[in-house]
């Protein structure tokens, strides 16, 4: 289990040298469109994954790699896959506020990548958190497998308004 500052609601699952590389030559593509911030509750966008949050502050996230995909969580309130390309086999999850030190490097197989992330109800993280922040505390589960081919952001069970606070 990690605690990771979600600075401006959100938190990045990212294989940053390929994204860093990317970014040289293609603009940087509109990650929270409506539909992201309403519907879906992740930015995707090339090597990188956004996953909004329900308070900007201290949250729990969990992430398992696994073989093939795992059966859906069934007390998660929202449930969203996206796909991640991770050629160099080396993601990292931080904050958008977090120094690179602060970044938790996820050593995985190079590849494409479906995550999952699930919104699970939760208590306060076992860290300092911020109780003048509005928001619920929610325990953010990511779960990896390998995927041959593409098939987008896909909503599996739809929450409420994340934003609602």
């Amino acid at each position: 289990m990690f605690v990771v500052h979600a600075d401006y609601r959100q938190f990045f699952l990212r294989d940053k040298a390929s994204h860093e590389t990317w970014l040289r030559t293609h603009p940087r593509p509109e990650v929270w469109t409506d539909e992201a911030v309403t519907r879906h509750r992740v930015g995707a966008e090339p090597h990188s994954l956004a996953v909004g949050t329900a308070r900007s502050d201290l949250v729990e996230v969990a992430l398992t790699v696994h073989a093939g995909p795992p059966p859906v969580a069934a007390e998660a309130d929202h449930v969203v896959e996206a796909d991640l390309d991770a050629p160099s086999g080396a993601l990292h999850l931080f904050g958008p506020a977090d120094y690179p030190a602060r970044h938790r490097l996820v050593p995985i197989a190079p590849g494409r990548h479906r995550v999952r992330v699930s919104y699970l109800q939760a208590g306060p993280p076992d860290a300092e958190w911020n109780d003048f922040e509005y928001g619920d505390h929610l325990r953010y589960v990511l779960d990896l497998w390998p995927v041959s081919s593409a098939t987008g952001v896909v909503v599996r069970k739809q929450g409420g308004d994340l934003w609602d606070g």
